[in-house]
């Protein structure tokens, strides 16, 4: 693929002389830097080690902010960890938690001319324009992590969680419970993204059909301070629950300091049953404790699997499947052992 644009770029140089002079792979990294307005976005380099050379593959990849959890400081690491200079390629990485100025990384990294665009989408809306442009230009696209609303025929690969499978896995879990009353509190995650979407649709079902009680659904945005607010809020209001169901573990981590503000118990056999996602190290130790009652697995470890569709396509293979869906499971405080937190903890 990149023998093609490279072979593209030089006959368009013949035909059209100076004009587009400094566009190949010579540039440097660095020149997909940005500043931004705020702390919720931000564009690096990956390997700022001087101009990248033409033996490497020019990849880069969107993300979303690092600080947004435990789960994405792991999954950022691991991309940072596989793809670099060592590892042959030149990488430059950008990140928001804002749709639209993702939407602008991808078409600087177009025009940047890099071989590889990798997605990891804050919404699932609003892409077809962009990767047509992507496609246009012979970048491939690989989606990981998230799922996007868009035509198949505009990225190449996808590998991503079963955002809908995690909600269900949860919600199966607490239905099988038996609780004799169901009053929940649902702390949703950044709205619109495929892990919001997932896990709140579970639960909107299973409530809706069997009368499930939601005292109060709204979105902490991931974050462990808005959640304790939020459920504060409800305890100052005096409404009624037994149920913390967190779409993430900082969420879920925020709403048991407000429940240990108030003295309310929570936990295997406890007042109330609190589910966090993600399965970061310290939230399975809560589990293990017994002072959580749930948390299901988000698996952040993907640059191996987008490497390998990466080699396939640069040694002209056929992948053998379109979309990846990573293996993922879900904890209970009850089962949950040592061997699991060392394994799955993130």
């Amino acid at each position: 693929m990149r023998i093609k644009k490279i072979l593209a770029m030089a006959a368009s140089t013949v035909l059209c002389g100076a004009m587009f002079v400094g566009c190949g792979a010579s540039g440097s990294s660095s020149g997909n830097e940005a500043k931004q307005p705020d702390s919720s976005s931000k564009s690096e380099p990956a390997n700022d080690n001087g101009s990248s050379s033409g033996s490497l593959i020019k990849v880069g990849i969107i993300n979303n902010d690092p600080n947004e959890s435990g789960y994405r400081t792991a999954n950022v690491n691991d991309l940072k960890a596989t793809f670099t200079k060592e590892n042959g390629f030149d990488a430059s990485f950008a990140y928001s938690l804002k749709n639209e100025e993702q939407i602008n990384y991808a078409q600087k990294f177009i025009q940047d001319e890099v071989d590889y665009l990798l997605l990891s989408a804050a919404d699932t809306a609003g892409w077809d324009s962009v990767l047509k442009d992507a496609k246009d230009a012979g970048v491939r696209v690989i989606l990981f992590d998230r799922t996007i609303d868009a035509d198949e025929s505009l990225y190449d690969a996808s590998i991503v969680s079963d955002m809908d499978k995690e909600g269900e896995q949860a919600v199966e879990w607490l239905k099988d419970q038996d609780l004799k009353a169901y009053d929940i509190i649902h702390l949703q995650g950044v709205m619109g993204t495929a892990a919001q979407k997932g896990r709140s649709g579970a639960l909107d079902k299973t409530a809706k059909e069997l009368g499930w009680n939601i005292v109060t659904q709204q979105t902490a945005e991931w974050n462990a301070e808005k959640a304790q607010q939020i459920v504060q809020s409800a305890i100052d209001a005096n409404k009624k629950f037994n149920v913390i169901y967190a779409e993430n573990d900082d969420m879920a981590k925020g709403a048991v300091a407000a429940l240990d503000r108030a003295n309310i118990s929570h936990g295997v056999d406890k007042d109330v049953v609190v589910i966090g996602f993600d399965c970061n190290k310290w939230a399975l130790e809560e589990l293990k404790k017994g002072n959580w009652n749930y948390d299901g697995q988000c698996n952040p470890f993907q640059s191996s699997y987008i490497k390998d569709i990466i080699d396939k396509l640069e040694n002209g293979e056929t992948l053998p499947e379109k979309t990846i869906i990573m293996d993922e499971k879900g904890f209970d405080a009850k089962t949950i052992t040592d061997a699991d937190v060392e394994q799955y903890g993130i």
